[in-house]
């Protein structure tokens, strides 16, 4: 039964360790009041401070604790310099060659390509949200536009940017 473990959970907790707990508790309603005197005494609608206050909170956290982890990486990690820490790493294989060596036009063709129908997902969100209010024309207008997407993946299909069996030609 998956929900049987939950309910065990805060009195294991409790039981062993019963200070933290309580300045749990305490902590929650110190954090409370401090938030609920920022929302009485802003200008603001109470409802507009309420609404942020969790992300900055969330995103000081964030910038804390990872400036206290860089910070403690540096003062207590051992700091060797040495031949194979200085060596170029690329997924376990030692490098070998130029790093300026000359990628597959296709590469570039296909990374556009994803550019292109992440844009169009981008343009599809809105277009679903308000999908209740535009109606009939509302659709007709997507149909257009998928069919102007699905055009462009057909030109690309037929010139062979997607088919990666195909060889390249070598410039020699």
């Amino acid at each position: 039964m998956i929900g049987a473990g939950h309910s065990a959970a805060p009195r294991i907790v409790a039981r062993i360790l019963p200070e933290t707990v309580s300045a749990l508790r305490a902590l929650k309603f110190y954090c409370n009041r401090w938030v609920g005197s920022l929302i009485v005494s802003s200008s603001m609608p109470p409802t507009y401070m309420a609404g942020y206050l969790p992300i900055l909170i969330m995103l000081v956290l964030a910038i804390g604790l990872s400036i206290i982890i860089v910070t403690l990486s540096q003062l207590v990690g051992r700091h060797k310099k040495s031949a194979i820490k200085g060596s170029a790493y690329e997924c376990g294989i030692t490098p070998v060659g130029d790093a300026e060596h000359r990628f597959s036009v296709k590469f570039y063709m296909v990374a556009i390509v994803f550019i292109l129908f992440d844009i169009e997902a981008v343009f599809l969100i809105p277009w679903a949200v308000r999908m209740g209010t535009l109606k009939l024309f509302g659709f007709f207008e997507m149909l257009v536009y998928m069919g102007i997407v699905l055009a462009g993946f057909y030109y690309i299909w037929t010139k062979g940017v997607i088919d990666w069996n195909t060889p390249e030609r070598s410039e020699e």
